[in-house]
C-alpha cells in the first residue's frame, strides 16, 4: 500500500469519525426536544408511567393545548411578547442600520471612531452588571418601570452594539461607495440613499439580526422579570415560569406551555434560516 492510499485511507477515516461525533452531538442536542414532542400528547398518567413510548396506553390527546392555553392566559402573554419582541426588534435594526452607516461613511471623523470603539467595547460588559442600577435608577427614582415601552427601549438599548457592528462589517464591506456616489448624482439626497440603495442590499444581515435579537427578546427572562411585575403585561418566559411553578406536577400542561412557547421563534427561523449566513459572514470578507 502505498502513501497515497494510506492517506486517503486516514481522510477517510477521520471523516466517518467526524460524521459518527456530531450524529451523537445532534441526537444529544435534540432529545430534550423530542421528549417534550412526544409527551405532549400524552396524560399525565402515561407520561408517569412511559415517558419514552411514542404513544401512551390511553392514546393520542390534544387536550393539553387548550388546558394551558387556558390557564396560561396564553393570547395575553403572547400578544405581549409578540408587542415587545417586534418593535424591539424594528427599532434595533433601523437605528443601527443608520448609525453604522454615518459611522463607515463618516470614518474621518473622530467622533465617530470612538462612538464605534465604545460601543464595541460595551460588547464585553455583563448584564448581571447593571441589574441593580437599573431597577434602582429606572424604578427607584424615575418610577418608569412595569412598562412595554421601557423594556422595548431597554432591550433595543442593550442590542444596539451588536447590531452596528454587524451592520457596520456589512457596508463597509458589501456596499461600494460609486453605488451611493452615483444615486446622489443623480438627485437623490443622502436619506434617499440611504433607504433606496443601501439598506435593500442589506436584506441579508438585516434577516440575520432580526433573528438573533428576536429570539433573545422573546426567549429573555431576566430583563422582563425585573421590568415588569403586573401580571397582565407578562411576556412567555414569566409566564412559563410562573405556570411551571403551580403547575410542576402536571408534566402534560407543562410541555404544552413550552411547546406554545418556542413554536413561534422555531416559525421565525425557518423562514429567515437561509439569510442567516449570507449575514453573518457579510463583514468577514473585504470585496
Amino acid at each position: 500500500m502505498n502513501m497515497n492510499d494510506k492517506a486517503a485511507r486516514a481522510k477517510q477515516s477521520r471523516h466517518i469519525l467526524s460524521i459518527i461525533v456530531l450524529i451523537v452531538l445532534f441526537i444529544l442536542f435534540i432529545a430534550p426536544f423530542i421528549l417534550v414532542l412526544i409527551n405532549v400528547f400524552k396524560t399525565k398518567a402515561d407520561i408517569n408511567m412511559a415517558p419514552l413510548a411514542l404513544i401512551g396506553a390511553h392514546g393520542f390527546t390534544l387536550k393539553n393545548f387548550p388546558e394551558a392555553m387556558a390557564k396560561m392566559d396564553f393570547w395575553r402573554v403572547f400578544g405581549n411578547s409578540f408587542f415587545i419582541t417586534t418593535l424591539a426588534t424594528i427599532l434595533t435594526i433601523l437605528v443601527s442600520a443608520m448609525a453604522s452607516f454615518v459611522i463607515v461613511r463618516n470614518g474621518k471623523w473622530k467622533a465617530c471612531s470612538i462612538l464605534f470603539a465604545l460601543m464595541v467595547a460595551s460588547m464585553v460588559i455583563p448584564f448581571q452588571v447593571l441589574m441593580v442600577p437599573l431597577v434602582s435608577v429606572y424604578g427607584g427614582i424615575f418610577g418608569i418601570l412595569n412598562s412595554r415601552i421601557t423594556l422595548i427601549l431597554m432591550h433595543t438599548g442593550f442590542s444596539l452594539s451588536m447590531a452596528t457592528f454587524m451592520f457596520h462589517g456589512a457596508i463597509h464591506s458589501n456596499i461600494p461607495l460609486e453605488l451611493e456616489e452615483a444615486a446622489l448624482i443623480d438627485g437623490c439626497s443622502r436619506w434617499q440613499t440611504f433607504w433606496k440603495i443601501v439598506f435593500p442590499l442589506l436584506k441579508p444581515t438585516v434577516a440575520t439580526v432580526a433573528i438573533i435579537d428576536a429570539m433573545a427578546f422573546w426567549n429573555d427572562y431576566l430583563l422582563p422579570s425585573l421590568v415588569l411585575t403586573d401580571k397582565n403585561l407578562y411576556t412567555i418566559p414569566i409566564a412559563t415560569q410562573a405556570f411551571y411553578g403551580t403547575y410542576s406536577t402536571d408534566i402534560g400542561l407543562v410541555m404544552a406551555a413550552l411547546l406554545l412557547a418556542m413554536l413561534p421563534i422555531l416559525i421565525l427561523y425557518l423562514f429567515l434560516q437561509k439569510y442567516i449566513v449570507a449575514g453573518v459572514t457579510a463583514g468577514a470578507v473585504k470585496g
